[in-house]
This record gives C-alpha cells, sequence and structure tokens, in this order.
C-alpha cells in the first residue's frame, strides 16, 4: 500500500480520461464553493433578506443575532463542501481513473446529495446563484455520463 501511495501511475491505460478530468474539475469546483463559505462569503445576502420577506425594523431586530448564527452554520457548511471537493479530486485521481465500477457508483450518490441536492434547493429558492451551482451540478453529471460511455465502449 505504501508503494502505491509513493510511485505514480505510468501505465497508459490509467491516464486521465474524460470523464475523471470533469471529476477532477467538479472537485475543484466544490472547493472554491467551500472556500467562498469559509471566507467571503457574508451572513446574509440580499437575496435572503428577500427570501425571509423581513422588514428592515425586523431585520435590525434579529440581524446580529443571526448574523453571528449564520457565520457559524456557514463555517461547517464550507468546511463540508470543501471536504466534498477534495474527495471528488482525490476519486477523480485514483479509483476514477482505474475504472474502478464502486468509484462511479459512489460518484453518482456523492454528486446527487452534494452539488446537485445544492443546485436543486437553489432553484427552489430562486437563488441569484442557481445557474452558477447547475454548470457545477451538470459537470458532475458529465463526469459519470462519460464514465459510462467509456464502460459502454470497452464492452463492446
Amino acid at each position: 500500500m505504501a508503494e502505491l501511495m509513493v510511485r505514480p501511475m505510468r501505465s497508459k491505460d490509467f491516464g486521465w480520461s474524460a470523464s475523471a478530468l470533469l471529476l477532477a474539475i467538479s472537485g475543484i469546483f466544490l472547493i472554491c464553493v467551500g472556500c467562498y463559505f469559509l471566507f467571503i462569503r457574508p451572513a446574509l445576502l440580499p437575496e435572503d433578506i428577500r427570501y425571509m420577506d423581513l422588514t428592515p425594523a425586523e431585520l435590525g431586530s434579529i440581524g446580529p443575532r443571526l448574523a453571528a448564527w449564520l457565520n457559524h452554520v456557514f463555517n461547517v457548511m464550507g468546511g463540508y463542501v470543501t471536504a466534498t471537493g477534495v474527495l471528488a479530486l482525490t476519486l477523480a485521481a485514483t479509483a476514477f481513473r482505474q475504472r474502478c465500477p464502486w468509484a462511479v457508483v459512489g460518484s453518482i450518490v456523492a454528486g446527487l446529495v452534494s452539488i446537485g441536492w445544492m443546485a436543486a434547493t437553489n432553484f427552489m429558492i430562486n437563488s441569484d446563484f442557481k445557474w452558477v451551482l447547475l454548470v457545477f451540478a451538470l459537470t458532475w453529471a458529465a463526469s459519470i455520463a462519460a464514465f459510462a460511455v467509456k464502460a459502454r465502449r470497452a464492452v463492446r
């Protein structure tokens, strides 16, 4: 096992296929989204206030407490989104490149419950970021589709 960690793969069979590249790009997207939540995103965006339909007086009353709470929530969320991106990038660089069938199963489930659900929820709340997140989710889905196409060709 330690030998696998030190020596890079040199076989042509384990090159960077389109599916592995797309999954790696998806992982990088998620790492960027996670860092946005960790380091850049304010507690309340204009779309949050629109969604909650708060008056200025109501926002002034709960805003500071809500902002403090949301900073904690977004720190946790940012960490998890970043971790998902790191794991997707790692999966792309290892098992996805090796065409491991369980890698695609794990990627389907992870994509659905992470960026897929995030994009769907952002459409439900009519977020300003819904289209960006849809592109990220479609990149992940494209990696699965490319994997399936390559697997079908290999069976023929």
